[in-house]
């Protein structure tokens, strides 16, 4: 996926970035979804992108069209962050590798401003398979978060993934 297709898959009239100007992309890879945010975040804003992988975080430069990007090499599951406050959160492609995506959740609660959200990218299925060990479908999503006290769980987007027949879909979870 190139970032105008990411750019689409995230871009909803639901979806404002207004007043959400520091945000944490966990699990961020090479950067096509975190370049895709910083396109539609305010000037000035941050996004702080962490991955295990510190070659892929070199591809992502430091900044971006007025968009600040620092960058941390951890394992964003099993490592404590050194981590303020954000007023959002982008998983793309990364929420299907926590096992335990309960207790994830609660954690990360206590990374979070009063009125952030969640932007969340995954495969619309349930199959694990080796590159997709914990997947979780967009009724499992909705249940999580639901459960863990969220209130507004919107599907923004899907689109055909080029990996089988599947189904890649974008939501946003706010409080």
């Amino acid at each position: 996926m190139d970032i105008q297709d990411a750019i689409q898959l995230i871009s909803h009239p639901h979806f404002t970035t207004k007043n959400k100007n520091v945000w944490l992309d966990l699990g961020c890879g090479t950067g096509t979804f975190t370049l895709a945010l910083a396109n539609i975040l305010e000037a000035g804003s941050t996004i702080h992108a962490v991955d295990f992988n510190s070659s892929a975080l070199e591809k992502i430069p430091d900044t971006y069209k007025g968009i600040s990007i620092t960058k941390q090499t951890a394992d964003f599951i099993k490592s404590d962050l050194s981590v303020t406050k954000f007023d959002g959160i982008l998983m793309a492609n990364s929420l299907h590798y926590v096992k335990e995506k309960e207790i994830f959740l609660n954690k990360l609660k206590s990374y979070l401003a009063d009125t952030a959200c969640f932007l969340v990218i995954e495969y619309d299925s349930n199959a694990s398979n080796s590159w997709v060990p914990y997947p979780i479908d967009f009724q499992s999503l909705n249940r999580l978060f639901s459960d863990s006290g969220y209130k507004t769980i919107t599907k923004l987007h899907t689109r055909p993934s080029i990996y089988g027949k599947r189904q890649i879909y974008a939501a946003l979870i706010q409080s």
